[in-house]
C-alpha cells in the first residue's frame, strides 16, 4: 500500500520546482510519542536519513521518550531527543538521560532548549547551563542544536525586545568555537519570508554564524494553526493566518506552508551565502501531511526508504 501511494504522489522535478527542492535537502521533522505511535512505519513516509526530533512535553516519562528514540533509530533514522532545562532536577538526571538515549537507541545529538516550563524542577533554567555541565562532551555527542526565535521570545524578553535571546545566541556561538560540537540553530516556526529572511542577516552581521534550521508549521486546518501559534508565542507572523482567516474561501482550505517555503528558497538561490541551510517541520496537521507536502514538492529529491 505505501508503494501505491508513494506512486500516486510522485511527480518529476521540474526547472521551476528546482529551488524549492534544493532548499528541502536534508529536512527534518519533529514528532512526540503519541504522535510516532499513529505511525505504523516511518520508512514509508520519510527518506533515508531524515533527522527526526523527538519533542519531550513536562508530562512525557523518560521511558516513552527512549523508546520510541529506540523505534526511529531501529528504522534507520538519525534521532534528536529535545533535553528541555527547566524539566531536568539536576546533573545525574541529566547523565542518566544521556545515558539511557545513548545505551538503548545510540543517540549522539540533541536539542537542548530551556523548555515552555515556567518554574525550573531543579537546578537547570537554560540549556546554557546544560552545555557547561559538560555531560553531553563526556558522552560524546558529536551535535547540539539550540532554539532560534525568529519572532523573538516574551518568556525570555519580557519586555518584548530580542536582547536576552541575542545574548544567548552570541554565547552559544562562542561556545561553538571553543569546543568540537557541530552546532546549528533549530527554529519555532514563523509564517512570513521577510521578517525570517531580516533575522537570518541580522544574526550574521552580529557575529552569529551557526547555521539555522528554520521551523515551518507543515499543513493543517487553519484553525488548529492559528491556536498553535498563539499557544507557542508565534508573533506578528501570525497576521498571515489572520488574514487568510477573514477570507471565507480559503477558511476551510488547508494552511501549506508553500508561500513561505518558496520565498526563502528563491533567496538561498540568490544568496548561497544565506545561513538558512535547513527545513524543520512541526507537522501539526500530522506526521504523513508533512512527510506528502514535503515529497510533492521535492523534498530531497528521493523516496521514502520503503518505496521503489
Amino acid at each position: 500500500m505505501a508503494l501505491l501511494n508513494f506512486k500516486k504522489r510522485e511527480k518529476t522535478v521540474t526547472e521551476a520546482d528546482g529551488k524549492m527542492a534544493a532548499f528541502l535537502t536534508g529536512y527534518s521533522i519533529e514528532v512526540m510519542p503519541r504522535t510516532a505511535e499513529k505511525v505504523e512505519d516511518f520508512r514509508d513516509l520519510l527518506p533515508a536519513g531524515t533527522r527526526v526530533y523527538i519533542a519531550h512535553i513536562e508530562s512525557t516519562p523518560i521511558e516513552d521518550m527512549v523508546a520510541t528514540a529506540k523505534r526511529l533509530a531501529n528504522e534507520g533514522f538519525p534521532v534528536m531527543p529535545h533535553f528541555p532545562a527547566r524539566i531536568i532536577k539536576d546533573r545525574a538526571t541529566l547523565a542518566d538521560w544521556i545515558a539511557r538515549y545513548q545505551g538503548e537507541a545510540g543517540v549522539d545529538q540533541a536539542l537542548l532548549l530551556a523548555g515552555g516550563v515556567e518554574t525550573p524542577h531543579g537546578e537547570f533554567h537554560s540549556s546554557m547551563q546544560m552545555m557547561e555541565s559538560g555531560e553531553f562532551d563526556k558522552a560524546g555527542f558529536k551535535r547540539l542544536h539550540v532554539a532560534g526565535h525568529p519572532e523573538g521570545n516574551k518568556d525570555i524578553d519580557p519586555d518584548g525586545s530580542t536582547r536576552n535571546v541575542s545574548d544567548a545566541l552570541a554565547w552559544k556561538q562562542k561556545f561553538s568555537e571553543r569546543t568540537d560540537a557541530e552546532m546549528a540553530i533549530a527554529t519555532q516556526f514563523a509564517f512570513e519570508a521577510g521578517p525570517i529572511i531580516k533575522w537570518a542577516d541580522a544574526l550574521r552581521e552580529a557575529g552569529i554564524t551557526l547555521p539555522i534550521h528554520i521551523g515551518i508549521a507543515g499543513p493543517t486546518k487553519l484553525q488548529t494553526l492559528i491556536k498553535f501559534a498563539i499557544t507557542c508565542g508565534v508573533g506578528p507572523s501570525i497576521r498571515v493566518l489572520q488574514r487568510r482567516a477573514m477570507d471565507v474561501s480559503k477558511l476551510l482550505v488547508p494552511y501549506e506552508p508553500t508561500e513561505v517555503i518558496s520565498e526563502l528558497a528563491a533567496h538561498k538561490a540568490a544568496h548561497p551565502e544565506f545561513n538558512i541551510t535547513n527545513v524543520h517541520f512541526f507537522p501539526l496537521g500530522g506526521i504523513k501531511a508533512s512527510a506528502n507536502w514535503a515529497i510533492d514538492h521535492g523534498g530531497d529529491a528521493t523516496k521514502p526508504v520503503n518505496a521503489s
